[in-house]
């Protein structure tokens, strides 16, 4: 007699509960992303109203973006440990609270501690709703959900510079934070009533705190380096060298205690996998010169092109919004073709794009400009997907969290560096460029053109003196992305070390972004 069949297991929530379950968690992914970009285009007012310069502007995306790449590593022993809806829904709390103290900083000082907190906040937030989705949906249904959850995390990007542009033009760069906290109120609001059973089960696991402190050592003292490095001239300053020394000297005692810990909270033995070495570099270095371009691009169109907040973040944010048009056939293609091609045809692509905002002028319209944007979002996707594939495949199967934990680690933290060192880029060559241009200038040529139109005296000199920092700006603009090019046609040759792997399926990979 055959034994019968065990009971299928009931879901955690009525169909009605995953679906307000399914939105909720994605909009809370959705408005950390967003953060990520809402303030790019908002520094220039930001900075006006503070009194700071733009390079020390720079430190309020840059802030976020390191204690959210500090946090995000400890989401799974902070799941383990208190539960992952406690987690998602304390994180969430945390960050509309810190939102609102944004909201209300009177000067950088506190607004950069603010945006730390907002990152240590908003870091778990991301993989806990994963999670939850994983969790509250059988394998069938995943797909869908993840599909949902992966499309905010690209339409974030496309709508922060657009939403910060619009409230800052039209209200206060306050708002721009402010309007987390109601959002905030009736996540944590709704999580409570619906998620409760979806709660897991918790267990007293150590904690690498050594290992924790050598990673905020070694990270902040990088970050601090880059950006005050160009305002101090580098290495001519004691303060950088000391703080380089200290991220070189606290990278090395990391690496090494991380690979001799039992419970690390960096998990580094899995870079002992060659895909995945390779493909979290190849992801590392592209997305980092992606995201500087969300960062400098806003800024050089409101400071030299004199375009408003709202129409500089429209014309940054068309990449995302074709990618999220081209996501479901990449997908497709992923599946099909050598991953390893099709990143190096997205990677083509992408860098014929950023060679092309080269040529950029003072004369450029917004659809001149706008149009790498809008050709380079088709091939984002075609460039993500394939290789979170790659990456994941190339792992263990019980070590595929702790991959995709590791590229979400590497991206946060490539993104930071790549504001400040395409920041720091620019200012160095807009002084280059600046001391060039006032060497070719003739004042008997250019005097009696200025005095024929009506300029002489202190007018003529400042109008002269505005004229060449706008080229030297855009000089500067330019150069900076025809390096950033030439980075990604290394990029083309560095994904061929990786070896070819096999797909085990999209879930997986949508899981790493």
């Amino acid at each position: 007699m055959s034994a019968s069949p065990p009971p299928a297991q009931q879901p955690l929530l009525t169909p009605r509960q995953q679906l307000v379950a399914t939105f909720l968690l994605a909009f809370g992914n959705f408005m950390v992303v967003l953060d990520l970009t809402i303030a790019n285009v908002s520094v220039p007012h930001i900075s006006g109203n503070l009194g700071i310069s733009l390079d020390q502007g720079a430190w309020i995306i840059t802030s976020y973006a390191v204690a959210e790449a500090i946090c995000v590593p400890l989401t799974g022993w902070l799941a383990t440990r208190f539960g992952v809806v406690r987690v998602f829904t304390g994180a969430m709390a945390g960050f509309g609270l810190f939102s609102l103290f944004c909201g209300l900083a009177p000067t950088l000082g506190v607004l950069v501690a603010c945006r730390v907190g907002q990152g240590l906040c908003g870091a778990p937030i991301m993989p806990a709703s994963q999670t939850l989705l994983y969790q509250l949906f059988e394998p069938k249904k995943r797909a869908r959900v993840m599909a949902i959850w992966s499309m905010t995390t690209m339409l974030g990007p496309a709508t922060g510079p657009i939403l910060g542009g619009f409230i800052s033009d039209n209200f206060s760069w306050h708002w721009i934070f402010l309007i987390n906290v109601p959002i905030a109120i009736v996540c944590c609001y709704v999580a409570a009533l619906v998620l409760r059973r979806a709660e897991t089960p918790t267990t007293r696991q150590p904690i690498d705190a050594i290992g924790l402190a050598l990673l905020v050592f070694w990270i902040g003292c990088l970050q601090i380096m880059l950006d005050l490095g160009n305002d101090r001239d580098w290495f001519g300053d004691w303060q950088i060298v000391a703080l380089a020394i200290g991220a070189a000297v606290g990278f090395c005692v990391f690496v090494i205690w991380e690979l001799t810990e039992e419970h690390p909270v960096v998990d580094l033995r899995i870079f002992r996998h060659r895909g995945l070495t390779v493909s979290v570099i190849t992801l590392s270095l592209c997305f980092g010169g992606y995201f500087a371009g969300i960062v400098v691009i806003p800024q050089w169109l409101q400071t030299t092109m004199g375009y408003p907040a709202t129409l500089a973040g429209l014309a940054t944010a068309f990449t995302a919004v074709t990618g999220i048009v081209a996501s479901p056939f990449a997908a497709r293609w992923a599946s099909r073709i050598d991953t390893r091609l099709m990143i190096s045809g997205a990677v083509v692509w992408i860098a014929m794009c950023t060679f092309a905002r080269s040529a950029w002028s003072t004369q450029s319209d917004f659809w001149h400009l706008a149009l790498p944007q809008i050709a380079q979002g088709f091939a984002m996707p075609a460039f993500i997907i394939p290789l979170s594939i790659t990456a994941l495949n190339s792992v263990e199967p019980q070590e595929t969290a702790a991959a995709a934990g590791m590229q979400s680690f590497l991206r946060t933290i490539a993104v930071a560096v790549s504001t400040s060192l395409v920041l720091t880029y620019w200012s160095h060559g807009q002084r280059t460029a600046n001391a060039g241009l006032v060497g070719t200038i003739d004042p008997a040529v250019v005097r009696p053109v200025l005095e024929g139109a009506g300029l002489a005296g202190q007018a003529a000199t400042a109008t002269l003196a505005n004229a060449v920092d706008v080229q030297a700006r855009t000089i500067a603009l330019d150069k900076t992305f025809l390096v950033a090019a030439l980075i990604q046609v290394f990029v083309i040759a560095l994904i061929w070390l990786a070896p070819r792997v096999r797909p085990r399926g999209l879930d997986q990979a949508a899981a790493a972004h």
